[in-house]
């Protein structure tokens, strides 16, 4: 049983609507509190790493690493489109049986965003389709299948606090693949971001397979801080996950690190 992919974490939320910034240099709480929202028009290049104890009947690992860059685009004088890319690297070992080990690309996810660049009552919103690329590098990596759906988020920003949610389902369309893809995810998240450029957010990621009747999430809380290293500033943290669900091929647990390369405007 191959588990389908969530490829929603919670960096949709650093770039969907235009929060602009007018100022030249940016301040670490703006930048923590744009990382928290979907309203900033922030190009960011986000690498996250997952590292995955326990994965099924033989306690695999799992490493996985998110390359996401992030791009805002205005097209008129009140809309974003927000273009992310989701390019999976992976390495696992004892998951598809004892002794085996894959290394390669995963399927590369891509979704457009369309939201208003102004919140209003700190209320956020982005509608648009993801599509999912089937690129694996090898059978065991990804899905075989071309999948596409829609993809939608809402958000109160109030304060330092910004809570909210990220849904999406997905069909297959086309492709060599065994099993067809009919799946939503689910993301409810809120994040704390602090005058010090430092900030704390608790999510879970959660996908439905309905077609096998597969249910599979987890849990984390990061805690993430805003650096600069010369004249690039980043985002630098991470925390564990807890893994919950009947999906066979669920992990005990993981860690979570992510480093995001920052260029505001």
């Amino acid at each position: 049983m191959r588990r389908f992919p969530t490829y929603c974490p919670l960096f949709i939320l650093i770039s969907l609507l235009s929060h602009a910034q007018t100022k030249e240099t940016v301040s670490a709480e703006e930048l923590a509190k744009q990382l928290a929202n979907p309203v900033a028009a922030l190009i960011s290049v986000p690498l996250q790493n997952n590292f995955d104890f326990g994965i099924g009947p033989l306690d695999g690992f799992k490493y996985n690493l998110n390359i996401q860059p992030i791009i805002p685009i205005s097209i008129s004088d009140n809309w974003n489109m927000i273009s992310r890319s989701i390019i999976p690297v992976i390495s696992q070992s004892d998951v598809t049986g004892k002794g085996n080990n894959e290394t390669g690309l995963g399927d590369i996810a891509q979704s457009i965003y369309f939201s208003p660049k102004e919140a209003k009552n700190g209320f956020v919103w982005g509608v648009g389709p993801i599509l999912l690329l089937p690129t694996a590098t090898n059978d065991a990596l990804g899905l075989n299948k071309w999948t596409a759906g829609p993809n939608a988020i809402a958000l109160k920003i109030k304060g330092q606090w910004t809570y909210g949610a990220i849904v999406n389902h997905m069909w297959s369309y086309a492709g060599s693949g065994i099993n067809d893809v009919n799946a939503t995810f689910f993301q409810p998240f809120i994040t704390y971001a602090s005058k010090s450029g430092a900030s704390v957010t608790v999510a879970s990621e959660n996908t439905q397979s309905w077609d096998n009747d597969i249910f599979s999430g987890f849990a984390g809380i990061y805690y993430s801080k805003i650096v600069s290293f010369g004249k690039q500033k980043m985002q630098l943290g991470g925390g564990p996950k807890v893994f919950y669900g009947n999906n066979p091929l669920n992990a005990d647990w993981g860690i979570r690190a992510n480093v995001i390369l920052l260029f505001p405007k």
